[in-house]
């Protein structure tokens, strides 16, 4: 019996019926897990955005293309530091940061090159804006805490200006080292950015990244975290102003012992856009991640997004995880999307769960508050508080739950007040 020639066969897909796509390839499979994803560090490697994809599908798009496929100024920018005492950097230029200057209590702030080692440590971009942003970044901004005192530090950004502009931020913490680091966002932007986050051995690092922009900001950030063995990171979204807000937090739990508490609140107000897409990796034994976000909308057209998963590795053995996601509708014409994902690779694990739920105000509350001689008005603000009080409680930094309450308390009676 003569063998078939190699040059006379067809091709294995179609011997089995299948078609060939349009993009001119065989039985294409599409992405099976969260962290098979594609990532890349340049721009070019990614399509143009159409909002079809699965990372825009929720976004407004058409809304920002500066960002996604315009040019961006990656030059340096002028940044406020401060630290809990109030004290700035030392030797900073007027308005910022000057090469090697370091704060009080041993947090060092810099302008580094994009040949410096730490820059892809922690994650690569798995969107066009994301790689747009590192396409186009001059210096990157490094924080690096060092000393097992414990420290808190605050960096402020309030003159981006209107123009596209990408940026590149790397916060370090050494082994054992203990720090609060506060992102503080105000004025006006429209920013692509990435912020790497690098944990070492048995660091307990907190971030805070804040945005309260001014109406017309449109914010795009990635933030990428590497957590080291033993090491505690406690990573905090606050988003209460600006028009598109949209932070995805991806944090890759690589040692272990690692431990990550993933923090969201957010108020959305008539006409804003306010997403958030957490992405928990457990690639380490005896890991644990707790993550939870609540928001709460009111007036026409304000929108939420939160898209939470969690992927727990065959190498993930004693993995304990849990996330939720709560929405409090407070008027008509609002909308939020929440959708959590939970992919478990091995069955030797503590546990694992997730939750979401979207609502309004519970009658019954109100019922009781009112029932007690409290006006409609002001029980509807304590329902929303309280509400809201779990997140702000958690960030162990009482003059910014201070803030922010009084932030959410302006947010409700529909003033300025921040």
């Amino acid at each position: 019996m003569s063998a078939v020639s190699t040059s006379s066969a067809l091709p294995t897909a179609e011997q089995h019926g299948i078609k060939e796509h349009s993009d001119g390839r065989f039985g294409f499979v599409p992405v099976q897990t969260r962290s098979e994803r594609f990532k890349s560090v340049d721009v070019a490697d990614f399509g143009p955005v159409t909002g079809r994809e699965a990372v825009w599908r929720f976004s407004p798009v058409a809304k920002f293309t500066d960002l996604t496929a315009g040019e961006l100024d990656g030059s340096t920018y002028p940044v406020d530091t401060t630290d809990a005492a109030g004290s700035g950097v030392s030797g900073a230029a007027p308005g910022g940061v000057a090469p090697g200057g370091v704060a009080p209590g041993g947090v060092t702030v810099e302008w580094v090159g994009r040949d410096d080692a730490r820059i892809g440590q922690a994650g690569q971009p798995e969107e066009r804006a994301s790689a747009n942003a590192w396409s186009s970044f001059d210096s990157a901004l490094a924080i690096t805490v060092s000393g097992e005192e414990p420290q808190e530090f605050t960096l402020t950004r309030s003159e981006l200006g209107t123009a596209p502009r990408g940026a590149h931020t790397i916060i370090e913490a050494k082994p054992f080292s203990q720090a609060v680091i506060i992102l503080e966002n105000l004025g006006q932007a429209r920013l692509s950015e990435n912020v790497e986050i690098i944990l070492g051995e048995s660091s307990n690092l907190t971030v805070v990244s804040l945005q309260e922009w001014d109406d017309s900001a449109v914010h795009l950030t990635n933030h990428f975290a590497s957590v080291g063995r033993d090491a505690r990171l406690k990573h905090v979204v606050v988003s209460l102003s600006g028009s598109i807000v949209r932070v995805n937090p991806s944090v890759h739990l690589v040692g272990s012992g690692s431990d990550i508490e993933a923090l969201g609140l957010y108020f959305a107000d008539a006409g804003q856009h306010l997403e958030q897409q957490v992405y928990i990796n457990h690639d380490a034994p005896h890991s644990r991640s707790r993550v939870t976000y609540k928001g709460a909308l009111q007036g026409e057209g304000a929108r939420t997004v939160w898209i939470g998963d969690v992927l727990i590795s065959n190498t993930a053995t004693g993995t304990d995880s849990y996330e939720q996601n709560r929405n409090l509708v407070l008027t008509e014409g609002t909308r939020a999307d929440s959708v959590p994902n939970l992919e478990i690779e091995t069955g030797d694990i503590l546990g694992a769960g997730h939750a979401s739920a979207t609502g309004r105000f519970d009658d019954e509350q109100l019922f009781y508050l009112q029932a007690r001689g409290i006006p409609e008005d002001e029980a509807r603000r304590l329902v929303v508080r309280g509400f809201l009080t779990e997140i702000v409680q958690q960030l162990g930094v009482p003059h910014l739950q201070e803030r922010l309450n009084a932030a959410i308390e302006a947010e409700l009676l529909g003033t300025e007040g921040k």
